[in-house]
C-alpha cells in the first residue's frame, strides 16, 4: 500500500512549471507502475510531461475519466516546513494534494477490475498553458475518451471533509490581457513635443471601469482587474511606452466575450484620442468558465451527502479560473472543492495544507468513483 504522506512530500519538494514538470512525471510513472504491476487490466500512456492510465472494465459500456493537474507555480516557499521546495517554485495551488489524492484513488480502484472503463488523467500545465486544452486538442485522448469526466480543487478556506459543489457554473472563464500603448518620448519640461503613453495608460485603466458598471447586466458578473503596470525610466523624461497586463474574469462565456470586445474597442478609442498605436493581446485558449453538468452534479451531490462521511456544501460560484473548463465544454462532467483547512490563500507563498485530508478524500472520493465504475 502506498504512503500517502511520504508521496505529498516527495512531490512538494519537485514542483515544475506547465510542460516543464520532467521530475514530477517520472515521479509519478515510477509509483503508478508500483501500483498497477500484473494488472493486465490497465494501460499506460504518456502525453509530452502529462500521463494518462486506463483501467479497461469487464463490460466497458462507458468510460469514466478522473482528471488531476501537476504544475507548480512561480512562487518562493515561505511555508518553513521540512519538505518545503527549494527551487524557486511551489505548489502553492495545492496540485500536490491533488496529485496524491489522485494516485491514492488509482490504488483504490485498481484493486480489481471494474466493470466500466476508468481514465485517470494526469495533466500538465494547468496554471500557464491549458493543458488540458492542448491535450484534448492535440489527441491525447483518441483511444480513451471519457463519457464523464470529474475533478476536484483544494479550498483553503473549507475544512477538512467539506466538498463544496454546485450544479450550474463553479469557475469563471478568464482571459489574459496584455496591452502597450506607444507614443513618443521626450523631455518632462517639453511635454508638448512629446506624446506620453503613461497618461494615456493611466486613463485607459479608469475608462476601463465602465465596462462591468456600465455593458455588463447588473444581474451577471464580470470582473476587469489590471494587476501590472510599466512604464518609464526616471522622473523627468515622458514615457514612450507603457505595458498593461490584466485579466478579465466572468461566469459565463457570452459576458466575457462582450467584456473582451468592450475593452478592445476602448483601447483603441483611447489610442485613437491620444494619437498613439497599441499592441493587444488577449488570450483566453482552454480557460472557459467551469460548468458543472446540472445532472452529474446532482447525482455526486447526492451521493457525497447521502453515502459518505463528507460534509457536502452547495456553494456559489468563484471567479477563480480553471482550464477544466475547456474540458468540461467538450465532456459532461463536475468539479468540486476539497477543503484543506489552510490559514493561507491559494498562490500564496504560505499556503499549508492540512495532511489528513489525503485519507478522507481517497476514502470519500473512491465511493464515488467505486459507485461509478460499478454499476450497471
Amino acid at each position: 500500500m502506498i504512503n500517502l504522506i511520504e508521496i505529498r512530500r516527495q512531490l512538494h519538494q519537485i514542483p515544475e512549471i506547465g510542460l516543464e514538470e520532467h521530475k514530477t512525471q517520472k515521479y509519478l510513472l515510477t509509483i503508478i507502475h508500483q501500483i498497477i504491476q500484473n494488472k493486465s487490466f490497465i494501460q499506460v500512456e504518456t502525453w509530452q510531461t502529462g500521463i494518462l492510465v486506463y483501467l479497461k472494465g469487464s463490460q466497458g459500456q462507458k468510460t469514466i475519466g478522473w482528471r488531476t493537474d501537476i504544475d507548480g507555480l512561480p512562487v518562493e516557499e515561505l511555508t518553513n516546513l521540512p519538505f518545503a521546495s527549494k527551487n524557486g517554485r511551489m505548489h502553492a495551488c495545492g496540485h500536490d494534494i491533488h496529485m496524491t489524492v489522485a494516485l491514492g484513488l488509482l490504488e483504490k480502484l485498481s484493486e480489481s477490475q471494474p466493470k466500466n472503463n476508468l481514465l485517470f488523467l494526469f495533466q500538465p500545465a494547468e496554471e500557464n498553458e491549458a493543458g488540458g486544452k492542448l491535450m484534448y486538442d492535440g489527441g491525447a485522448f483518441k483511444n480513451w475518451l471519457p463519457d464523464e469526466f470529474y475533478g476536484l480543487h483544494v479550498r483553503p478556506d473549507l475544512k477538512v471533509g467539506d466538498i463544496a459543489t454546485n450544479e450550474q457554473t463553479l469557475f469563471a472563464g478568464t482571459c489574459e490581457v496584455e496591452l502597450t500603448f506607444v507614443g513618443t518620448g521626450g523631455h518632462a519640461a517639453f511635454p508638448h513635443t512629446a506624446n506620453d503613453a503613461l497618461v494615456a495608460a493611466a486613463y485607459f485603466v479608469t475608462q476601463v471601469q465602465t465596462i462591468v458598471s456600465r455593458n455588463v447586466d447588473p444581474l451577471d458578473s464580470a470582473v476587469v482587474t489590471f494587476g501590472k503596470m510599466e512604464a518609464g525610466t526616471t522622473n523627468n523624461i515622458i514615457a514612450e511606452r507603457a505595458f498593461l497586463h490584466g485579466t478579465i474574469r466572468s461566469l459565463t462565456q457570452e459576458v466575457n466575450e462582450l467584456t473582451q470586445k468592450r475593452l478592445t474597442e476602448l483601447a483603441k478609442g483611447v489610442a485613437q484620442s491620444f494619437d498613439m498605436t497599441i499592441d493587444l493581446k488577449l488570450k483566453q485558449g482552454g480557460y472557459l468558465p467551469v460548468e458543472n453538468n446540472p445532472k452529474l452534479a446532482k447525482e455526486l451531490m447526492d451521493f457525497f451527502r447521502n453515502e459518505t462521511k463528507a460534509n457536502l456544501i452547495d456553494i456559489a460560484p468563484a471567479m477563480t479560473g480553471e482550464d477544466f473548463g475547456y474540458l468540461l465544454s467538450k465532456i459532461p462532467g463536475v468539479m468540486f472543492w476539497l477543503g484543506i483547512n489552510s490559514e493561507a490563500p491559494l498562490h500564496s507563498q504560505k499556503m499549508q495544507a492540512d495532511e489528513e485530508v489525503l485519507d478522507f478524500a481517497v476514502e470519500a472520493i473512491g465511493q464515488f468513483l467505486d459507485f461509478k465504475a460499478n454499476r450497471n
